[in-house]
């Protein structure tokens, strides 16, 4: 096979020795750069170099991702991906000649992802003209997907507890309690800063450490000392909602958004 071009764009410089190591031991004939894993550097070289053959692409970079350096770079190079990530392998890689390694890179599939390389070039196969758009597609930021119920767990049977139909959550003896439109409450197998992550941002809002509230649930709120102010709920909570002087500002922002 003819003399390539290759470039490896990988953020961790070990990581990249590494790996220009192996594939200079693979194919010792290959021309093999090694770039910054920084997206504006890379991008930046490949405005002012010829393309290479060949890019091995570290899906995190130093300062963004692989999506961002593809977006702005328009590479006219064949990807073989390197990441630590799998859940980024199933996310279309395979598709027209697109392979992936996951770190820490071993020799025998970085082989063969090689050889995927090299046969699709001996068969002279050209890239499809959407190429690029579908490396962009399998690498967009995906929209992420926030809880939309809870399994709840009784004496003799199981149900499903739906977010939309939960007013509050609260913490008492590090204990999580999930309090319903209708007031039952139902005890939820996750920390309150675990919720916090999980749950839409838009819907709850985390009022203090001992309460998430529902944007439906809020009834009213009134000043308190220090600047605070204390929240309302439909069902009433057992105890006064505050809020600091410090989130006072971020409250009234998501009330009004």
């Amino acid at each position: 096979m003819n003399k390539q071009n290759v470039v490896i764009i990988e953020d961790e410089v070990p990581a990249a020795r590494l790996l220009h190591s192996m594939v200079s031991r693979l194919r010792p004939e290959w021309n093999i750069s090694v770039l910054p894993g920084s997206v504006d550097e890379a991008v930046a070289w490949f405005a002012s170099h010829p393309h290479p053959d060949l890019i091995f692409l570290d899906i995190q970079l130093a300062d963004g991702n692989s999506f961002d350096f593809l977006s702005a770079a328009h590479p006219s190079s064949i990807i073989i991906f390197t990441t630590a990530y799998d859940q980024y392998a199933v996310r279309a890689f395979t598709v027209n000649s697109i392979d992936y390694i996951l770190k820490p890179v071993d020799e025998q599939r970085l082989l063969d992802a090689i050889v995927k390389y090299e046969t699709l070039q001996s068969n002279g196969n050209t890239l499809p003209e959407n190429y690029l758009n579908t490396l962009l597609d399998a690498l967009k930021p995906q929209e992420k997907q926030y809880r939309t119920r809870f399994l709840i767990s009784g004496i003799d049977r199981f149900w499903s507890l739906q977010v939309s139909d939960i007013a509050y959550f609260y913490s008492e003896n590090k204990v999580t309690f999930a309090v319903t439109k209708t007031g039952q409450e139902h005890i939820i197998d996750l920390s309150l800063n675990k919720l916090t992550e999980q749950l839409d941002p838009d819907r709850f809002f985390r009022a203090n450490r001992q309460v998430i509230v529902c944007i439906s649930a809020i009834d009213h709120a009134e000043p308190y000392f220090n600047g605070r102010i204390v929240v309302s709920v439909r069902p009433p909570y057992k105890d006064k909602i505050t809020i600091s002087e410090e989130k006072l500002s971020a409250f009234k922002q998501w009330l009004n958004f």
